[in-house]
């Protein structure tokens, strides 16, 4: 297996304090077992970087990770999950608790202190997995990490597409283990393409909403759907090497 083959290599790393590559490549490798062929359009920003994505099954954790070496944001029910809850652990997940207002400033206060090693960290706006038809309204709380903005840091959003495998991928309403058999189970292999979009700078695009609404209507046009966001004008920033 391979956790059997990375696992040992990720303990050694993080036993002389480096930060370890392996889990990106777990998870990058784990995605092809899985029957993902990735296809990658655009560059990722390598550092300083928040992406946000669209979300629509547990295997976009293991192909936006091992694409472009992310962590995530998840809710800390995540944690008890089985097997998702033990890699998500090893790649590093920025927990938040999801579902009290009053929470906003704490989530995003973990979400900023998760950026500070500069490594990427990746949230899903929607909140939820999606259905393969169409985006669920992009939530602007978790993206009050960036307001205000914190040096360096960007936005990218990233459109993950799985084509006319969507709605065959897409979660249904069953349980995690449940979940991932039925997608293994599946024959033949799957094509996604990762779209990734020009980089915003939140200075420039102004508070959390207009974030939201940026990369809701800029996904939402990768994928050829319609966005619930109002249309917002592009504020991009040009690539240089300072953010990967």
């Amino acid at each position: 297996m391979l956790i059997a083959v990375y696992l040992p290599l990720h303990g050694l790393w993080r036993l002389f304090g480096q930060w370890s590559p392996w889990p990106t490549h777990f998870l990058r490798d784990a995605g092809r077992a899985a029957g993902i062929d990735v296809r990658i359009v655009g560059t990722p920003v390598r550092r300083d970087v928040l992406i946000v994505a669209n979300h629509l099954s547990w295997l976009d954790i293991l192909i936006l990770a091992g694409a472009s070496g992310t962590r995530f944001v998840a809710k800390a029910e995540v944690a008890a999950w089985p097997v998702l809850g033990f890699l998500a652990g090893l790649n590093r997940t920025v927990y938040v608790a999801r579902g009290e207002r009053a929470d906003v400033r704490a989530q995003a206060d973990q979400i900023r202190s998760g950026l500070a090693d500069r490594q990427p960290v990746a949230l899903f706006a929607e909140g939820t997995t999606g259905d393969g038809r169409g985006l669920r309204p992009f939530r602007a709380s978790l993206l009050a990490a960036l307001s205000p903005p914190l040096p360096r840091v960007v936005m990218q959003p990233v459109a993950l597409d799985y084509g006319v495998d969507a709605t065959l991928l897409a979660w249904r309403d069953t349980g995690v283990g449940e979940e991932m058999m039925r997608v293994l189970g599946l024959p033949g292999r799957r094509r996604v393409t990762i779209r990734f979009l020009a980089a915003v700078d939140p200075a420039q695009a102004g508070d959390r909403k207009a974030l939201a609404a940026i990369a809701e209507t800029r996904i939402a046009a990768a994928l050829g759907l319609a966005a619930d966001a109002p249309a917002q004008a592009a504020l991009s920033i040009p690539r240089s090497p300072s953010l990967r």
